[in-house]
């Protein structure tokens, strides 16, 4: 039924684009700004129709266009900051489209560092379209990207206000937007939704996407009825280079080398790219990186009580980049474009481990081992192309995309050593561990269990939209009225295939194994296992060893589902403006169709009839739900230096996939007791009838542009988040009578945030940069555990983030040094204990020395403080993780074309 509904919709737009009531027709005026090298475009510049009164605002190619114009003499007014104001005067005559190219004067020698070195177009670019959006944006454009030690989207994007980023091994990996949980953001890649490699969750791990393939980042805070409503963080649009970003041929290489401090190895990267327009109508551009990565970390773990877990790690990340992208302008009226993006992020990863259990005499040691290979990839195609008839213009685009997480062949072995002489008095950041000689003797330990895991994911989403726009003339106001439909349609899937072993390990005997011993920087860790020695004896032994059928089918099957979702929208919108008054309203309307196919697993343990089985039942749900959703943004320029801007918009959120897929695995024990059987029943299981999170959000800024390279802004949001999910114990509630524990996702109560942000942004003409912004934010939560209430912090919602980045150019250098600062949260309640993230601090540099204007070098200086990762349960002296990373150190070539 779905699809019937999605057909017949969007034929009916379709059938617009082909409708008399479009012919095209001429007139109007279209034109192109650019440098005095006629090389180089200026997006986000204001260009006005002064004696109208009317604006618009030149594209990434620099083109722009008015239509519908009555004849005339008039002034062209065009705005770029950094560069002085161009008035030109035109001649528009009844039934004629004029051609008018705009060149932007290098008056200034600032004009000439922004065209010349490109070291301030960047931040000229990104601060000139934040200025001209109808919502509230902040921006990152590939060349400011290049202006920090940035490796990835992620990193990237730690720079803007309001922005953090969760890490993984010191790497930024994933975007929170005013601390709201990555699952609750909007990722897309050239217009098309960008699924999730993991299984399970919605969030997009942006370290898979190298930051040489991305020509900007647009992170909109608050949303249009054009754009898709799962948003309650907002919208991050991921754009990928095209040829007619620059005039005729570019090309640029990079080649660098860094070193990880902690592990003492050198790592190469490489990357490229090429943009090329033939006959002015047909251009290709084109992306390549490569980035080998040898590095590691120490860590300390503990329970808060009477357990303690040491982790050394050693990691080999490689990640391939690649884009190739096609654009097709016969004329100024109609565009086609091919879009290509393809990155692979694999991870080796092997982890040694020792876990201390403090119990007096009955003091044990696990030593361990992780032995696993994982790959990321992401896919994403899509083509469309836009045509402009008279005073309509027709937008449209097909996509693909698809994510995968590949882990094979994962090896885990686990040794126990029982009765150990080992104490801790478990305080501090790094707990102390004493123990004696035998501790760390291998010979005192037996082999306990191997594990032997093929996980794989799919995330897969096609999608269609229509887009129609006519500007329209009301009492002297330009009014553009704009509707379309988007189809997506998505499928999740989950496949876990583990399998445990825990017998017939008698001739094994782990000093077999043994090898040097790490070298761990937090305290003593013992003797090191062999990687190669475990992965050979599995792979020759295998078929000897006992599998624990059971236990390996529970695990498989618990973690294997399918879910697919359908999602139909419509919008309507329109803009006005109105002298300095600019108004964007509409509806968009969401229809979503979700099913889900899974299994219900459970393993019965029945000391009564002696019976041990693992029951597995297919379960399956299927819910629909739609959305009504109205926004309204307001801007209003009270001169032409002081903007305002007021956001009321509602969005949703869809519930991770893993919550609501259709698992539950449950676990059946009957003993005796007192001399009667005793039966015993917990569950772990999805919820299909979760609801989307739905929030009201409203935002107020005030953006003061000083006439150059430059910007102050100061804002307040607040959003009133309903449907939150929560984790609660729903036994003995319907359904789950008799039983003991049944952990479930449901929908909690609401959850608010509010906070202000500020940002400063200034380019002196002698060459000082200076940046600032900070974040401060309030949150309230509920959540349930052992059938309480608790009310909190919302989940890795810090109350305070910023960053503050000075800088110094000139023609011979460009240095940037850089701090990123994100104060303590609260990440989960653990039992009776409050789990805490510490306050993060890290300091990164960056400088440039300009060989000419085609090369320069550069040298990177990361996490110079040697900034730790640190969560703590209740108080700061008690450690929950502490993990060190090291500094990194990159030295680079670059040469552009």
């Amino acid at each position: 039924m779905k699809t019937v509904k999605s057909t017949l919709a969007l034929a009916c737009l379709a059938a617009l684009i082909s409708s008399p009531v479009l012919a095209q027709q001429a007139g109007g005026l279209q034109g192109l700004l650019t440098d005095k090298t006629q090389n180089n475009y200026f997006e986000g510049a204001q260009i006005q129709i002064k004696e109208l009164g009317i604006t618009t605002v030149s594209r990434r190619d620099g083109s722009f266009r008015f239509a519908n114009l009555p004849a005339g003499h008039y002034t062209l007014v065009v705005q770029y900051l950094g560069a002085p104001t161009v008035e030109l005067p035109i001649d528009i005559k009844a039934g004629q489209t004029i051609e008018q190219a705009v060149t932007l004067a290098a008056s200034q020698t600032e004009m000439d560092n922004i065209v010349v070195f490109g070291q301030r177009a960047g931040q000229a670019s990104a601060i000139n379209q934040q200025r001209v959006a109808d919502s509230i944006k902040s921006i990152v454009s590939a060349d400011a990207i290049g202006q920090f030690p940035d490796q990835n989207a992620a990193e990237a994007l730690q720079r803007l206000p309001g922005l953090s980023i969760e890490r993984d091994q010191g790497e930024g990996r994933f975007v929170g937007i005013r601390g709201i949980d990555p699952n609750l953001n909007n990722v897309t890649i050239n217009g098309i939704n960008v699924p999730s490699p993991e299984a399970g969750v919605r969030s997009v791990a942006l370290d898979v996407i190298p930051s040489e393939l991305i020509q900007s980042l647009e992170v909109s805070k608050s949303v249009t009825p054009d754009m898709d409503a799962d948003a309650i963080g907002g919208s991050v649009e991921v754009k990928s280079l095209s040829a007619f970003d620059k005039n005729g041929t570019s090309a640029s290489v990079t080649l660098q080398a860094s070193q990880n401090t902690l592990r003492d190895d050198t790592s190469p990267k490489v990357s490229g790219s090429m943009t090329h327009v033939i006959n002015d109508v047909f251009g290709v551009a084109a992306a390549i990186s490569y980035f080998d990565r040898d590095f590691g970390s120490d860590n300390i773990e503990s329970n808060g009580d009477d357990e303690i877990e040491q982790r050394y790690y050693s990691i080999n990340r490689e990640r391939i980049g690649a884009a190739v992208n096609f654009d097709y302008r016969p004329d100024f009226n109609n565009q086609y474009y091919l879009r290509t993006l393809y990155s692979k992020f694999a991870d080796d990863e092997y982890r040694q481990a020792n876990t201390f259990t403090f119990d007096g005499d009955d003091s044990e040691i696990e030593r361990g081992s992780k032995d696993r290979y994982e790959s990321q990839t992401i896919l994403s195609v899509t083509a469309g192309g836009e045509h402009q008839r008279d005073n309509w213009l027709i937008e449209y685009q097909i996509g693909y995309s698809k994510a995968d997480e590949d882990e094979p062949d994962a090896l885990y072995y686990t040794f126990v050593g029982e009765e150990m002489a080992i104490d801790s008095d478990m305080q501090g950041q790094i707990p102390t561990i004493t123990q004696d000689a035998a501790a760390q003797d291998l010979a005192n330990y037996e082999l306990d269990e191997v594990s032997f895991e093929d996980n794989y994911s799919k995330d897969t989403e096609s999608s269609l939209k229509i887009d129609l726009t006519r500007s329209i003339d009301w009492n002297g106001n330009a009014v553009e009225l704009k509707f379309g439909g988007k189809y997506r349609s998505r499928q999740k899937q989950a496949d876990a295939n583990i399998f445990i072993y825990d017998g017939d390990f008698d001739d094994i005997d782990p000093a077999m194994f043994a090898t040097t011993t790490p070298d761990w920087g937090l305290g003593d860790f013992g003797p090191g296992l062999d990687r190669s020695s475990m992965r050979n004896y599995f792979n020759q032994n295998r078929s000897n060893l006992e599998l624990a059928d059971l236990d390996s089918e529970l695990e498989s099957n618990g973690a294997s589902f399918v879910n697919e979702e359908d999602i139909l929208a419509f919008y309507l919108m329109g803009k006005i403006d109105m002298d300095n008054l600019r108004i964007v309203a509409g509806l968009r309307y969401e229809d979503t169709d979700f099913s889900t196919r899974g299994m219900r697993v459970e393993l019965i343990e029945n000391e009564q009839t002696d019976v041990e089985d693992v029951v597995n039942t297919p379960w399956s749900n299927e819910h629909s739900y739609d959305y009504l959703l109205p926004s309204l943004n307001i801007r209003y320029s009270f001169n032409q230096q002081l903007l305002g801007r007021f956001a009321y918009t509602q969005t949703i959120s869809r519930p991770k996939f893993e919550d609501a897929a259709a698992f539950q695995i449950i676990e059946s024990k009957t003993e005796e007791d007192d001399g009667e059987f005793v039966t015993e029943r917990e569950a772990e299981v999805g919820n299909p009838e979760l609801k989307p999170y739905e929030s009201d959000n409203i935002d107020l800024t005030l953006e003061y542009y000083p006439g150059d390279i430059g910007v102050l802004s100061a804002g307040y949001f607040y959003k009133d988040i309903k449907n939150f999910v929560i984790f609660a114990d729903v036994a003995g509630t319907e359904g789950w009578d008799g039983f003991e524990e049944v952990v479930q996702p449901i929908n909690g109560e609401q959850a608010k945030v509010s906070g202000f942000e500020f940002s400063w942004v200034k380019a002196f003409n002698n060459g000082l940069l200076l940046s600032a912004n900070a974040t401060l934010s309030d949150s309230e939560a509920v959540t349930m555990l052992d059938g309480e209430r608790y009310e909190t912090s919302l989940p890795n919602q810090s109350d305070k983030i910023g960053n503050i980045t000075i800088g110094y150019e000139s023609e011979l250098f460009s240095l940037r040094l850089t701090t990123s600062y994100k104060s303590e949260n609260l990440e989960e309640i653990d039992g009776e204990l409050i789990r805490m993230e510490d306050a993060h601090q890290q300091i990164d540099f960056m400088g440039k020395y300009f060989i000419d204007q085609n090369m320069y070098l550069y040298f990177n200086a990361i996490n110079i403080n040697d900034e730790p990762y640190y969560h703590y349960f209740d108080s700061r002296n008690i450690n929950a993780q502490y993990e060190e990373y090291g500094r990194t150190f990159e030295l680079g070539f670059n040469w552009t074309l």
